[in-house]
Parts: C-alpha cells; structure tokens; sequence
C-alpha cells in the first residue's frame, strides 16, 4: 500500500490530459457494463457465467479495493463499480473519505489518515511525537465511524539494527495500543519490499512483523500481509499465512512482477492463496491493489474477484 491519501507509495503511473481522461474512464467502464440512466453499472456480483449469467459470489472471502489503482474514477464511481462487482470495502480511505463510503453502503477495511508517510514512521524517534498525536487523534475516528484496522509503517531503516527499530516501534507504539484497545481499533503494519518498490524499509519480512506483534502482545496490533511485497520479499507465501495467520488482519494482492494483473501473467496461483486463507479461519478482508495494465481495467479487477472467489 503505497500512497495513502490517496496512497504515498507509488507514482502515478498515469499522466493525461482531462481529454484522455475521460477517454479512459469512458473506456473502462463501457468495456464492462452498462450505464444506467442513474449511472450506476449494472450488477456483476459474481462468480463465473453460467447459461448466460453470473452465479453469485461464495462469500468466503471480504472483497475491497484501493483507489489508488483507478485514480481515473472518481471516488464515487469506484463505490458504484465496486457494488457491481461483489466488493463490499474501500481500503485506504480517511475521515475525509468516510461519508462518500456510507453513502454507497461501503465498509472502510483499512483506515489511514494519521500517518506521516512509508518512511518516517515508529522506528524513527524523532517521528514519535508527531505520530502519537496523529493516532491519537484518529483512533477515536475510526471508533466512532464504526471501523476497526487503521494502518500504520515501521519506516524507513536509516542504518538500525532489528533491535533498535524493534525497540523504536513498542516504545512509540505502546500508548497508542492501549489507546486503541480501549476503542476496540486495531493498528495495522503494512509488510513492504525494500528489495524494488521501497528501499530501506524495516519491516520488510513477516518474522520481523510477527516479533514486534510478540512484544507488543495485544490483540490491537497486527499486520497487513501485502502478498506482492512478501512474494519479493521472501516467497513462501501458503505456509506464512498458515503460519503466523493469528498476527495478519488483512491482505493485500498484487500480479509479480509489476504488481499487474493477478492472472497467469503472473508467477501466483492466488487461487490456491485464497484458499490457504480461507483455511486459517480469517473474516477479514482481501483487498485488490494491483495495477491494471489492461485498457478495460474493471474486467481486470472483476477477474481478480473472480480468480479470489474460493
């Protein structure tokens, strides 16, 4: 997760004119479905198509999506496309962001909002007067808007050693958990690749994730499995969810290499992914954040549901 209001970690990949714009968002939606004279598209909660129309989706997995792969929509389109498809949340949204979700009756599955950026965070203490306040601030917020995880990072390594930046991170982090015990929140640490997209980052692999859930020892403190970033990372990525299942509150998906389409253009079977997931007893959500690189790229994202509906 990669830019966060919207996310800070990628680029935007495209760069239009408002003329190519509308072409594109005119593109990606009538390459799948209808424009009703609301404007809403015509409904794909589904499966697979079968005589003519789609089975409904089985419902072992949440489903939600990140804005920062259709930066072409707006965010109500996206709220709209998204019902169609079967995806009942939108990741990575703040306060600001919150009433266009519950006027379409979406779920916000992972808040962001209070931190400072992907490298300077808990592991720095300089940063930790700054972040307190912030997650101070904004634990209450996700409380009373009715959600639950909100994301938080590590940051960068700036030549620590896992001790320190493990120390770092239950000294900023510990009144912040006691906080959000209290407002039944749950912060979140996004596992990232430091190998391509996010050089230096520390908590760039899940054993260094899981110490730092043991020491803070809270069930309001867990990570975000981002599939694409630990497949780069490490791989091994059935037995780690099998694993450590009980500290990862949520996931993110992504095509490797390129963080694409999750087909077989790519080097993961998700489906088998999903699976492992399922098993493990997990309610929470899946959330989609790869970038299409196909013209119609709400297919991409249908298919993605699709290939993840397990």
């Amino acid at each position: 997760m990669k830019n966060h209001l919207p996310k800070l970690r990628y680029k935007n990949q495209l760069n239009m004119g408002n003329q190519n714009r509308r072409s594109v968002i005119k593109n990606m939606l009538a390459g799948t479905a209808a424009i009703t004279a609301s404007g809403m598209l015509s409904s794909f909660t589904t499966s697979e198509k079968r005589d003519g129309q789609f089975a409904p989706l089985k419902g072992n997995i949440n489903h939600s999506v990140s804005p920062w792969c259709y930066s072409e929509l707006t965010l109500d389109q996206l709220c709209e496309t998204s019902k169609g498809l079967g995806i009942t949340g939108i990741d990575l949204c703040g306060p600001k962001d919150w009433p266009t979700l519950q006027k379409h009756g979406m779920y916000s599955p992972m808040c962001n909002g209070a931190e400072i950026n992907l490298t300077d965070g808990f592991g720095d203490t300089q940063f930790h007067a700054t972040l307190q306040k912030s997650y101070t601030d904004m634990i209450p917020l996700v409380e009373k808007n009715g959600y639950k995880n909100l994301i938080c990072f590590s940051g960068s390594r700036r030549g620590k050693d896992n001790e320190t930046g493990w120390n770092n991170c239950v000294t900023g982090l510990k009144p912040l958990v006691a906080l959000a015990e209290k407002h039944n929140v749950v912060l979140c640490m996004e596992l990232l690749n430091s190998k391509i997209d996010h050089k230096d980052y520390q908590c760039n692999n899940v054993e260094w994730g899981v110490e730092l859930c043991k020491r803070l020892n809270s069930n309001s403190f867990k990570l975000l499995f981002d599939i694409y970033h630990m497949q780069i990372m490490e791989g091994d990525i059935i037995r780690n969810i099998t694993d450590y299942h009980q500290y990862i509150a949520h996931f993110h998906t992504g095509g490797i290499p390129g963080r694409h389409e999750i087909d077989d253009t790519q080097e993961l079977y998700y489906p088998a992914v999903m699976k492992a997931i399922v098993a493990t007893g997990f309610k929470g959500y899946v959330g989609q954040e790869f970038v299409p690189k196909r013209p119609d790229k709400i297919a991409s994202l249908r298919q993605a549901i699709q290939l993840c509906d397990v």
